[in-house]
Parts: structure tokens; C-alpha cells; sequence
């Protein structure tokens, strides 16, 4: 008798555990143009300059019935920034601000994932940009997640936070223009 009820014990258990959510890793789909790490300086108060990166890439791992389980993972060439004026982009590339052949890669890793709302969550990580490693919190809104036409699986997110360039050792190129605003969309194919 005691193994039955043990065996069905076990069964049961396997049975629960088979399903319940379990997170799923996503490889962000920059290739297919579906991600972007877009950017925003003041320049001089009068205005605002808009760029993006060209050349990042990353993975996350999500999971809607645990959000703060999720991790994610961006690395991003610094050199590839574009903001549609080729002097100014090698302007912003050099040793005045991004320094990008010092510091050719810049870096966020998730360190915890706080839910916020329905759809929303504070995603607070380390972020290593021109050599100094900061913690930075992004504010994300989950848009959905389901099939693809192409039988894979996706999720997507949008993401914006405002750094201090001074606490990563730049100077804006005035005094209205000492933060730069990020705005994040991103969008994973789930890895089978």
C-alpha cells in the first residue's frame, strides 16, 4: 500500500510540475529589424538629436506567470551609433564622448525584474558603458507574446530609461545636454 501511494505521489507531482510555466529564452530578432536601441540628446536646449545602434545583439528569458524570474541580456558595438550626419557620428564616436575605440562594446545585464503593473515592470541591471559600470533601472511594458507565421514562438517589450552621462565618466557637449534618453524595443524568437 505504501508503495502505491508513493508511486502515485510521484506521478502526481511529475504530472504538476509538467504543467506549470516554465521561463523560455529568447534570442532578440535584430537580424530580421524587429530590436532597436534608439537615443536622444538635448543639443544646446534648442533641440533634440535622434540616433540609434546599429550593431547589438542579446537574449532574454521570460516567463508570464513568473515576470520576475526574467533575465536579459544586450551587448551593443559603440561604434555603430548613427545619427544620420556622418560628422557628427564621428564626432560622438571619439575621444570627446564615446571614446569608441577604448571602449569598443557597451553592456546591460539584468540583475532583478519588479513588477509594476498588469503589463509593466521595473528592470534594474548593470550597464558598463565607456568603462564604468553603473545600475540603471528601465522601465518595460510587455506588448504580447504567441506564434509567428513562420511557426516560432515571440515575445516583445518596450523599454526607456534616462542616464547621467557624467556618471559614466562623459561630458555632454553642454549643459542641457547631460542625459541621454533610451528608448527600447525588442522583440525575441524563442530558442527551440
Amino acid at each position: 500500500m505504501l508503495k502505491k501511494t508513493l508511486a502515485a505521489l510521484a506521478i502526481g507531482t511529475a504530472l504538476l510540475s509538467a504543467g506549470q510555466a516554465m521561463a523560455a529564452d529568447y534570442k532578440i530578432d535584430k537580424e530580421g529589424q524587429h530590436a532597436f536601441i534608439d537615443w536622444k540628446i538635448s543639443h544646446l536646449g534648442y533641440s533634440f538629436i535622434h540616433g540609434t545602434f546599429k550593431d547589438w545583439d542579446g537574449s532574454f528569458s521570460w516567463d508570464a506567470a513568473k515576470p520576475e524570474a526574467s533575465k536579459i541580456d544586450v551587448t551593443l558595438k559603440t561604434a555603430s551609433l548613427w545619427s544620420n550626419h556622418a560628422e557628427r557620428d564621428k564626432h560622438i564616436a571619439s575621444k570627446d564622448f564615446l571614446d569608441v575605440s577604448k571602449y569598443p562594446e557597451a553592456k546591460f545585464v539584468s540583475t532583478a525584474v519588479k513588477t509594476t503593473g498588469e503589463k509593466t515592470a521595473d528592470v534594474t541591471g548593470d550597464l558598463t558603458l565607456h568603462g564604468v559600470t553603473k545600475p540603471v533601472v528601465i522601465k518595460a511594458t510587455f506588448n504580447g507574446e504567441g506564434k509567428d507565421p513562420w511557426g516560432g514562438q515571440r515575445a516583445g517589450f518596450n523599454g526607456s530609461t534616462t542616464l547621467n552621462l557624467n556618471d559614466f565618466g562623459i561630458k555632454g557637449p553642454g549643459p542641457s545636454s547631460q542625459t541621454l534618453d533610451l528608448d527600447i524595443s525588442l522583440e525575441g524568437v524563442q530558442v527551440k
